[in-house]
């Protein structure tokens, strides 16, 4: 393939890339977004393997790691629950950046390619930051990876003085990228560079070790636009444009995700770096005196069927219970059966439920829930009110009322979803531990609020089965 021709096909891979971020910003268009990305990859890839760059003798190698890679990837989507989606992603943002670090590495050690001057400056200083960033993302997204499928605990780990260690990891970085550029010698450079990269390998794990649990949701973000960086600075460093403007359009949109997110939890992007916030997955209160005063009124999936049953609105609230639980699947079965019923069922998503974007919007349209009834929070927020049955299934924290009535609560000013102000709530939890940010809920003890306990399957099973009789 020519030079010209492979330009055409990265130019229309780039033109599909951006189609398929437009259609995955909305539910309705997000299977032709990833039929777009899919094609729009396959161009990419097709043109870079047959392009003039490649030799006959690289390709054998080159289709060898495709066909692993590939291996890898068909069996994973295969074996890995949508519950584990989050951790995936993790994962998947912690090869970008390692690919960042190995090219990084490949492209200073290559001497094929001579650069003299203000060329071999420019060329240095794309592999410094190249390796950098591929390195935070890379140790970063491991330790995400292992918060999200706990086998590392939720609790921000806060060292002493640790703005200072970062500060003083941000002037050894400075000060070893300056003495890389001033030497000539490859072997001589490999110091420094290996010298920066053990500090942004500590740097990325300190980093997302100090984010507490309730914050993982905007980490995830964050980490897919590192990725995206990390996948410019490869481009840069391969001076493949594709690259570039692919790795620009992830990092760019993950920022804006990440700041989207942000504001949905009343929290600021510094804030969340300096991580603090949120601890271990369930919980006990802080503190018995906090706790409000009153008792929890327990209800049974029979009573539960009959509210249902006698509603004329119904507002579902999904959290990541009902993801562990793997009960999307019966929270549909339900939806259709009220909806022939005559009820008019809908679904409140906050921005930050589950433990990635659009954690909840996806688990539901994989149970076929129609799009058209799943409501953003500020879609459905005003709509409480004037329903009968708010039933909240595996959340804790975005719907706690703490957030508008307590200034001293950790979430403080967060929004959140109004499901108190129902005639009736019902929330579904297996234990009354707090949620992943470690702050008691005054929800649970409210007049017009009733507690389901069990898991979220059974319970859901049950009611199913009270409807259907």
């Amino acid at each position: 393939m020519s030079a010209s021709l492979s330009a055409i096909a990265y130019l229309g891979a780039a033109i599909l890339f951006i189609l398929s971020l437009g259609g995955l910003s909305n539910p309705e268009t997000s299977r032709r977004g990833n039929l777009y990305g899919i094609v729009g990859m396959t161009i990419a890839v097709l043109a870079t393997v047959f392009g003039p760059r490649v030799t006959a003798e690289g390709l054998p190698w080159i289709v060898g790691a495709m066909v692993a890679g590939g291996a890898i990837g068909l069996y994973a989507a295969r074996t890995v629950q949508m519950t584990q989606m989050p951790e995936l992603v993790a994962l998947m943002h912690s090869l970008v950046g390692l690919a960042a670090c190995l090219v990084g590495f490949a492209s200073y050690i290559d001497t094929s390619i001579a650069f003299e001057g203000a060329e071999k400056a420019i060329h240095e200083i794309e592999i410094y930051i190249g390796i950098l960033i591929g390195a935070v993302t890379f140790s970063g997204s491991v330790i995400a990876f292992g918060k999200l499928s706990g086998k590392i605990g939720g609790k921000p780990v806060l060292l002493p003085a640790r703005h200072w260690l970062n500060l003083a990891g941000l002037l050894a970085v400075i000060w070893f990228g300056y003495a890389f550029l001033q030497v000539e010698d490859i072997a001589a450079g490999m110091t420094p560079l290996i010298v920066m990269t053990v500090i942004a390998l500590l740097f990325g794990v300190h980093m997302v070790m100090a984010i507490g649990g309730a914050d993982m949701p905007v980490v995830v973000s964050m980490l897919n636009s590192y990725s995206g960086w990390a996948a410019a600075a490869t481009g840069f460093m391969l001076s493949n444009d594709l690259l570039i403007v692919t790795g620009a359009l992830v990092g760019s949109s993950g920022a804006i995700l990440s700041y989207i997110m942000c504001r949905a939890m009343n929290r600021n992007f510094v804030s969340v770096i300096a991580g603090g916030f949120g601890t271990g997955e369930g919980a006990a209160p802080a503190a018995a005196g906090a706790q409000p005063a009153g008792e929890v009124t327990a209800i049974s999936a029979v009573e539960t069927a009959g509210l249902l049953r006698d509603a004329k609105q119904v507002i579902i609230v999904p959290g990541y219970g009902m993801a562990v639980a793997q009960a999307q699947h019966t929270v549909y079965e339900i939806t259709k059966l009220l909806r022939e019923k005559g009820v008019n069922v809908r679904f409140g998503i906050h921005p930050v439920a589950g433990r990635m974007p659009g954690h909840m919007n996806v688990l539901l349209a994989e149970a076929k829930v129609p799009y058209d009834i799943v409501l953003e929070m500020d879609e459905i927020n005003e709509d409480f009110p004037d329903t009968d049955v708010a039933m909240v299934i595996g959340a804790n924290d975005i719907v706690n009322p703490a957030a508008e009535d307590d200034p001293t609560s950790p979430i403080a000013g967060m929004p959140v979803l109004q499901v108190w102000k129902a005639k009736t709530s019902i929330v579904m939890k297996r234990s009354m531990a707090s949620g992943y940010a470690g702050v008691d809920n005054p929800l649970f003890y409210k007049d017009n609020n009733r507690m389901l306990f069990g898991d979220a399957k059974k319970m859901l099973d049950e009611v199913l089965g009270v409807l259907k009789g």
